[in-house]
């Protein structure tokens, strides 16, 4: 249950959705505009394969971005990736080529990794450790969110003028963005706005053992450190999931289920929509189990396992005759993903410290990033010889290995 001791925490943690909104948007429009794209660029699959897995290559180095904003703090470094990755999305619509478009998504890449870790380290300053899990759930819904709006702006840009007013539109919301957060985002110690109530809730009710310590993040400590395997490895088996459905989906439905653009502004939000209820219902088991008396790190084991049962549904996607019902498991792909990718994600918070924590975050995000890599290429290069239905296969039983790995490798803090 939430507190009512003052709500600006709330308010702060809404703005920061605003961002995720605006970078999956950004991400999410190429995959949307992938069938239109792909003719009259006369790319092919193998070529899409390299263009996505540049984008991911870019979003591995979420640990140079988590550093970043462990060292420069989050008003000045977040408003300047968000600044970067919206010039860098406006940039799309002048390109030509797939070399073009993969060097772009490699710098897109590049600075959008920074959101996680930004979301972390967020949480991490401004909620006790009861609160990270909805306040983790609440911002990832900005992800699902920017991905449900990305099919429609897309059909309204091509019929408009093209699919590169689309690049360009999501591009200036960004930068519109960048200046609100630089001027009313400070941290909790120095925000104006923020009552001393809430400020002493705040920080009183934080974990000693994460307080900011006084040297700077190690990557190499972290690297040794088992929590962080243990978290990382589940986001490697994990994240191909939400790479199926934000750059490969909408190729699916225009060349193995028939849909035209109309059909795809249509349906491809709505696994999207499904994953925004995930972003709620992974913090609300975990909610659930601690009220009954279970650890905060078991209850999040446990919710993570369940999202990885769910997801075993993905696996029939391919073996669907009805579209209609191949879009039904594609929606409960997404509820799963989300449910058991925010519990995950939030563990950062709660076993790394204040000063450390979006360094550790971005650890994790390239081990998951490298999945949807390894993902997108390997699908890229076989998907015009076997098909779609042996990924989704894939996809829904590496959870259930992600689960075996977050049981055995994470130690509950004593």
């Amino acid at each position: 249950m939430l507190t009512l001791i003052g709500k600006f925490r709330w308010t702060i943690i809404g703005l920061f959705v605003g961002a995720m909104v605006i970078n999956y948007l950004s991400r999410s429009v190429l995959g949307v505009a992938a069938p239109v794209i792909l003719a009259e660029q006369k790319i092919s699959s193998v070529e899409y394969g390299w263009i996505t897995g540049a984008f991911q290559l870019g979003v591995m180095l979420q640990p140079a971005a988590g550093y970043f904003l462990d060292s420069i703090g989050l008003r000045v470094g977040f408003a300047i990736c968000v600044a970067a990755w919206s010039i860098i999305t406006m940039a799309h619509g002048l390109v030509n080529g797939w070399f073009g478009f993969a060097a772009l998504r490699g710098l897109l890449g590049l600075a959008e990794g920074s959101a996680q870790p930004a979301g972390q380290k967020l949480v991490a300053e401004w909620f006790p450790a009861r609160e990270r899990g909805v306040a983790g759930g609440i911002y990832n819904i900005g992800a699902s969110f920017g991905a449900v709006f990305a099919p429609p702006l897309v059909a309204w840009a091509v019929m408009v003028h093209s699919w590169r007013l689309a690049f360009v539109v999501a591009g200036g919301i960004g930068l519109i963005w960048a200046v609100l957060w630089f001027v009313h985002y400070n941290s909790p110690t120095r925000h104006r706005r923020l009552g001393q109530a809430e400020r002493d809730y705040i920080l009183n009710n934080q974990e000693a053992r994460l307080a900011a310590r006084p040297e700077k993040p190690s990557v190499l400590a972290l690297a040794r450190r088992r929590d962080l395997w243990g978290i990382a490895l589940p986001r490697l088996l994990a994240d191909p999931v939400w790479g199926m459905l934000s750059f490969w989906m909408p190729l699916y439905l225009a060349r193995v289920r028939g849909f035209d653009l109309g059909q795809i502004a249509l349906f491809a939000w709505l696994p999207f929509l499904a994953a925004d209820l995930g972003c709620l219902f992974g913090p609300a088991v975990v909610a659930f189990l601690q009220r009954r008396g279970i650890d905060l790190v078991d209850a999040r084991r446990a919710a993570f396992t369940l999202g990885a049962v769910l997801m075993t549904g993905m696996a029939f996607v391919g073996l669907a005759t009805n579209p209609y019902a191949a879009i039904a498991l594609l929606c409960l792909g997404g509820f799963a993903h989300q449910t058991l990718s925010v519990t995950v994600i939030t563990m950062a918070s709660d076993l790394f410290a204040r000063n450390e924590v979006a360094t550790a975050a971005g650890m994790a995000g390239l081990a998951g990033n490298l999945g949807v890599l390894i993902f997108s290429l390997s699908l890229g290069q076989m998907v015009d010889r076997v098909g779609y239905e042996p990924f989704f296969i894939l996809l829904g039983v590496l959870d259930l290995v992600g689960a075996a790995i977050l049981w055995t490798m994470v130690r509950k803090p004593r």
